[in-house]
């Protein structure tokens, strides 16, 4: 077995993120048969001294039947009407399973802002960390009911891994409707399933569609950058179908197992990266981008093309190449309406009190490609 499917079975800290299509049908709604499954394996891991922390989707699929909804609405609005209605069934249903097992569960509902604002992001690390030390299991989803279409996650695969890094996790693990990574559609016999992730080379090429379920947000497009932000990021990666659940939390012999990078990135640096919100972008010419991704130097003014958004010093911006790809991220020092007078410059052009990095070294973070 390999050396990070080993990471993953000794994990001590674990988040496990079930998707929409694991636990719900489109006509029955929620389907507590899978949803006891899903606790069975989940506590047996508790049993074995592992702290768990389920980030679960399917409240809006637990709303649909209820509200005798045949489908899952398109329209916000209805969305948050069904998630009102689902949100309590399903941590209902996932009290009682538990309680099976005499274990108590905390619901956590989230939305983007609680991650994006540094105050908001700390607030949330302090509550897993009691609730986790008080030997519950957090059952955390986003907080469909009052997220707005500028606010919100977008899918739960991604709310896992920033979880994830949020609580110091040592794996997570990602169950859903299909078994591993293909290197194709999975319906199509002639691909392949990719049993180990070592690097992003692996996945180069690589085509992944959505869901096929019409019950979730999310796909294997969700679901692979998850996991490579995760790993990015340093926390090992299974992915797996919910039906496999009991072997992905003890032995992790199954699904595709991504490896963890080689140094963990720190709070406010993987914030940086992944969960604060980009207020404009920086067009970066090739050498400015070999400064900032291999070298990992600040940024200069000579090495910008151009400049995106409406942004003020101190805020996040996308650094972009000339294929229009983001590959760094970091928090600007000037206005953007200063930059158009100083961008393609040298510093010793420029006046005595503009002359300083327009994203310093250490508040950038190059992105994995």
């Amino acid at each position: 077995m390999s050396s990070t499917r080993v990471a993953i079975a000794d994990a001590k800290r674990v988040v496990v993120k079930v998707g929409s299509s694991a636990l719900t049908t489109a006509g029955d709604g929620l389907d507590v048969t899978r949803l006891d499954a899903l606790v069975d394996a989940i506590a047996g891991r508790v049993s074995r001294g592992t702290q768990i922390v389920l980030v679960s989707s399917g409240a809006i699929g637990a709303g649909l039947a209820p509200l005798s909804l045949g489908k899952r609405p398109r329209d916000l609005a209805t969305q948050q009407a069904a998630a009102s209605v689902g949100q309590l069934a399903l941590a209902h249903a996932y009290a009682e399973s538990f309680g099976r097992f005499s274990l108590t569960v905390g619901q956590v509902l989230l939305t983007s802002d609680d991650v994006v604002r540094r105050a908001h992001y700390r607030n949330a690390q302090n509550t897993f960390t009691r609730l986790l030390a008080l030997g519950a299991v957090p059952v955390v989803n986003e907080n469909d009911t009052v997220a707005t279409e500028e606010i919100r996650f977008g899918d739960n695969d991604r709310l896992a891994a920033l979880v994830a890094h949020l609580i110091g996790a040592d794996a997570l693990v990602l169950l859903s409707d299909v078994d591993g990574l293909y290197d194709g559609d999975p319906r199509d016999g002639a691909t392949r399933k990719i049993a180990e992730v070592a690097g992003e080379s692996d996945v180069d090429g690589i085509t992944v569609g959505m869901s096929s379920s019409g019950l979730g947000t999310g796909g294997m497009v969700s679901k692979l950058a998850a996991a490579r932000t995760a790993a990015g990021a340093g926390i090992p990666v299974l992915l797996a179908a919910a039906s496999e659940a009991a072997r992905a939390l003890t032995t992790a012999e199954v699904g595709t197992a991504f490896a963890a990078a080689d140094s963990r990135l720190s709070a406010r640096r993987f914030w940086l990266g992944y969960a604060a919100g980009a207020s404009g972008k920086l067009h970066l010419d090739d050498g400015a981008v070999a400064a900032v991704v291999r070298r990992r130097r600040s940024l200069l003014a000579a090495g910008i093309t151009g400049v995106d958004g409406d942004f003020q010093a101190g805020d996040v911006v996308d650094l972009v190449d000339l294929r229009q790809r983001t590959v760094a991220r970091g928090v600007v020092a000037f206005d953007a309406g200063e930059l158009p007078d100083l961008i393609g410059r040298s510093s010793h052009d420029l006046p005595a009190e503009q002359r300083r990095e327009v994203v310093h070294a250490d508040d950038l973070v190059p992105l994995r490609r």
